[in-house]
């Protein structure tokens, strides 16, 4: 990497907090958020019916889920220890334009997400894994080979979450990176297991909610009341200091000031290309569009994903900024280059901008991130693992129960697993930086594919295996070839000379670039004409009321209560909003719902990736005071703004719900028994 190594001397100094304090926020937040979800889970089943004790509540919710609670959850899933740390780091390490290419460049990916959710919601609408529209369509050898790219791109992001969380507390509070790595995962996995999807999504608003809380703490301490910075036009003076002690190669006249940074653009190319990678290769993310109603599952993503925006472009802004602005100051700590790669400049100007209290409330947030991200990835392998392992290759006639027990093993599975990974990392020496920019290198090849896939009736299945598979080694070659020809032959396989921006810029495009063009072209002259009858069939509901009507035309598993795989929980909502519910999967509002979808997400794409860095780029613009005054007050309005997108509107359109469970608790609190929650006459709690 291109980062200026400053004297690490003091990179092993005391930490700012006692070890207890580490063990206390990972132990025991870990447990009361394990008791509290336990508490909700047991809340829900007793007033409104959904029961987490079948496999189709357990891994999607019931898909019932609005889109409030949704656009919530995916800022929680999306919001990794990276997406604090790595983004002050590319502050620290560029200046404004890191903040801005961190995240626009992962914003896009989540709202161009909402055409394959309407996709997803028009053409498997009963799929409980991305991976099973891969089988239906194309078979054994094609659903092996996506499974690989499925399961490493779970790797890679739990290794990052638990690479970068265990570093920052070992950094904070000098507890032991083991237990790190261990505890952390596992009050999560014990909430997870116990509630299933619906208390991860119920976990993601509590922490989403914690989480704008603080980061306006850090906001209004560094712009408004710090006596270290304490605005916007202290910050402009002490960062052009910095800039004129230590100018920052390939910005405008060394300058923290401007978009115009070279390295921070190679930053920018690198991050949209890895975490394409991580949004549509991810099961977290098909996950939430699989719960989602399907009237509202483009909603849902466009209001997180411009809402998650906000999270890294003002954190990273403030922290990451910060770092540099404090940089000599007594309380800030200096940071070495391996500081940097570990995403350690946002914990040091929390602790120099609030001393211990901004290093707790630091460790929290961090803590939170790590965890909701965390659990939305063991909900994620678990549905892979039990419905295109278990259920497919070794018990295809599994019963409920069976699922179910599966279901819950594999959570502890995979939380002991992510233990394992980030310990393995550590000690071979990755950081969290370096294997943030390494992800797309392995994974981008199979981006295009699984998109065409879900969403193109003519992708053709070879060309697309092929794609994959060639994008994979392209990418790889393209990477190690690079770093031999930078560094006069030298490869370093941890970190050393392969964790260049030029080095790991082109494994990126390589991947993506073979991968898609090979896909598209032999899908272009060998296409398939494919029927998707074939995919709204997985799962169909059977009809065993009305005659002979097809599953596979998207009617809605409530208007045909015969055989499902689970007999999902109704109450009496439910039963309410059943005419609803099928229009909701009428191919024509699904197809109406993709087009807005489209249209939305690509005009977005352009304003964030091109329209307003570019112009800023090529003008070589240096922010006076004023510019970097309506810069952090447009970032303030716009966290505001998704502050009340993802945690008061999910309350408000949660009102029916919330009311329904006030009612049963009165009723119980007088007269015990008479609050709980009863199905209405023909149904069956399952």
């Amino acid at each position: 990497m291109s980062t200026p190594i400053f004297n690490s001397t003091i990179s092993a100094e005391v930490p700012v907090l006692p070890q207890g304090a580490g063990y206390g926020v990972v132990v025991g937040m870990g447990l009361f958020f394990s008791v509290l979800m336990i508490g909700l889970t047991a809340v829900q089943s007793r007033y409104t019916g959904f029961s987490p004790k079948t496999s189709e509540e357990f891994n999607s919710a019931s898909r019932s889920v609005k889109p409030g609670l949704i656009a919530a959850g995916i800022v929680s899933a999306w919001t990794w220890a990276a997406t604090l740390l790595q983004s002050s780091a590319v502050a620290y390490k560029y200046g404004i334009s890191g903040p801005w290419w961190y995240g626009a460049g992962a914003t896009v990916q989540v709202l161009l997400f909402a055409q394959l959710a309407a996709k997803l919601k028009r053409n498997a609408p009963y799929a409980h894994t991305w991976l099973e529209i891969i089988d239906a369509r194309w078979g054994k050898t094609a659903h092996l080979v996506f499974m690989f790219f499925g399961l490493a791109t779970n790797i890679i992001v739990s290794s990052m979450l638990i690479l970068g969380g265990s570093a920052t507390v070992t950094a904070l509070t000098g507890m032991h990176t083991l237990a790190a790595c261990f505890l952390i995962p596992l009050g999560v996995a014990i909430y997870v297991v116990v509630g299933g999807m619906r208390a991860t999504l119920l976990c993601d608003y509590t922490h989403t909610s914690v989480l704008f809380v603080i980061i306006f703490i850090f906001i209004f301490t560094a712009y408004a009341t710090s006596d270290k910075i304490g605005s916007p036009a202290a910050m402009h003076r002490l960062l052009t200091e910095q800039a004129a002690l230590n100018p920052v190669p390939g910005n405008a006249h060394g300058s923290y000031l401007t978009i115009r940074s070279k390295d921070g653009l190679i930053f920018g190319v690198i991050n949209v290309i890895g975490n394409f990678a991580t949004v549509f290769q991810d099961q977290a993310y098909w996950q939430r569009a699989i719960a989602s109603r399907p009237a509202t599952c483009v909603k849902a993503y466009l209001i997180g994903g411009l809402a998650w925006f906000a999270i890294p472009f003002m954190f990273s802004t403030t922290l990451g900024l910060s770092a540099v602005a404090l940089r000599g100051d007594p309380s800030m700590r200096v940071l070495s280059a391996n500081d940097v790669s570990a995403g350690l400049p946002a914990s040091a100007a929390a602790a120099a901008l609030l001393g211990k209290g901004g290093a707790a409330i630091l460790l929290v947030v961090l803590f939170l991130a790590v965890t909701s991200a965390t659990s939305a990835e063991l909900i994620a392998v678990s549905s892979i693992l039990t419905y295109d392992v278990y259920k497919k290759y070794f018990n295809p006639k599994a019963t409920e129960e069976q699922i179910l027990k599966v279901s819950h093993a594999m959570v502890g599975l995979f939380a002991l697993v992510m233990g394992i990974l980030g310990l393995i990392f550590f000690y071979i020496g990755i950081s969290m930086g370096w294997l943030y920019e390494f992800m797309g290198v392995v994974l981008g090849s199979a981006v295009v594919p699984i998109a065409l896939a879900i969403s193109w009736r003519k992708a053709n299945k070879w060309g697309s295996i092929a794609g994959a598979v060639i994008g994979f080694c392209f990418g790889l070659i393209a990477w190690l070839v690079t770093t031999s020809t930078k560094n006069g032959g030298v490869i370093n396989v941890t970190v050393g000379t392969t964790g260049g921006d030029d080095e790991m810029l082109a494994g990126n495009l390589a991947s993506i670039g073979v991968g898609g063009i090979v896909t598209c072209v032999v899908s272009y002259f060998w296409p398939e004409e494919f029927n998707f009858d074939i995919t709204r069939a997985i799962n169909a509901p059977t009809n065993s009321q009305e005659h002979s009507r097809s599953p596979s035309i998207g009617e809605d598993e409530k208007k045909f209560p015969a055989d499902h795989e689970v007999k999902s929980v109704k109450s009496s909502h439910e039963e309410h909003i059943r005419p609803t519910e099928e229009d909701e999967l009428d191919p024509a509002a699904l197809k109406k719902a993709f087009k807005f979808a489209a249209r939305s997400s690509v005009v977005l794409l352009v304003v964030m990736l091109l329209v307003i860095p570019l112009p800023l780029f090529f003008a070589q613009t240096i922010f006076g005071e004023r510019g970097l005054t309506a810069w952090v007050v447009i970032g303030i309005v716009w966290t505001f703004a998704s502050a009340v997108t993802v945690v008061l509107y999910p309350l408000w359109e949660s009102r029916e719900a919330l009311t329904m469970i006030s009612k049963g608790v009165i009723k119980d609190v007088f007269s015990r028994g008479s609050g709980r929650f009863t199905a209405p006459p023909g149904t069956s709690k399952a």
